[in-house]
């Protein structure tokens, strides 16, 4: 064999590189590409999506006005203030645009991504771990926007209207800046939408034998009093609907995790 000749296990190598390669080049094309459509429509992205929890006409205190007519409950309609949203440095507006434009075209682009990871992902798999490895692709995607969507509908909107609002003193006023609006709403998308995996990390855990229906049985009762206080905190309002809007999610979070690692047990065993 002459000194440039590759083994089959090199090429092989290279191989694997080589469309790597193309995978990264593929993902970020389509990812910019979602960029740019995001940053032309600047107007309905901003004024429709971002913005739209700090004012008092958002699609969520609609529906709770409605919902507190329909049920003859009036006290479920909240009263909230519009914030009035500053920019204090020259060219944070610019920033906020693309920044923004590009966080929202990765999140768009996940479920191309996730595909693309599963093609790359895919030869090296045996045909009985195929079936588990789309299932979990799938879940991956499916919960992450499920807890993108409950930050942007409901804990976000309650978040930003209480703090918003909240003064230590009346001579104290507030003027929320457009930097800390948005690094509270990014914060809080990606936090819900990465919390929301815990089905996914309890799988993984519970395949390798760390985490077991037992233990998490065993602290069902600490689990629930631990989202109770959690949803107390980001809805700090009087109002038990609003705080089981956010509890009730996080709670069948935890027992959806606990039914996986059940399951995953089950398999185990037979």
């Amino acid at each position: 064999m002459s000194f440039f000749e590759k083994t089959p296990k090199e090429s092989s190598f290279w191989v694997h590189v080589e469309a790597f390669r193309w995978l990264i080049i593929r993902s970020f094309a389509i990812t910019i590409v979602i960029f740019i459509v995001v940053f032309l429509f600047k107007d309905f992205v901003f004024g429709q999506i971002i913005l739209a929890p700090a004012r008092n006409n958002f699609v969520k205190y609609s529906f709770l006005c409605k919902l507190g007519i329909v049920l003859s409950m009036p006290e479920l309609c909240p009263e909230i203030q519009e914030l009035k949203i500053i920019n204090i440095n020259l060219a944070s507006q610019l920033f906020v645009h693309l920044s923004m434009s590009f966080y929202i075209g990765l999140i768009i682009a996940i479920p191309y991504l996730m595909a693309e990871l599963w093609m790359f992902a895919a030869p090296a798999l045996y045909k009985n771990e195929r079936t588990p490895a789309i299932k979990s692709i799938f879940a991956f995607v499916v919960l992450f926007f499920i807890g993108v969507l409950l930050a942007y509908y409901v804990i976000f909107p309650l978040t930003v209207n209480f703090l918003g609002t909240y003064q230590i003193d009346k001579s104290v006023e507030n003027q929320i800046s457009l930097n800390s609006y948005i690094d509270t709403f990014l914060t809080l998308i990606l936090m819900m939408g990465l919390v929301f995996e815990l089905p996914i990390v309890a799988y993984f855990f519970a395949k390798i034998g760390v985490l077991k229906n037992s233990f998490l049985k065993r602290y069902r009762k600490f689990a629930f009093v631990i989202v109770l206080i959690a949803a107390a905190f980001i809805t700090p309002s009087t109002d038990i609907f609003t705080m089981m809007l956010v509890a009730v999610p996080l709670y069948l979070l935890f027992e959806f995790s606990r039914l996986v690692v059940k399951k995953v047990e089950q398999k185990q065993s037979i």
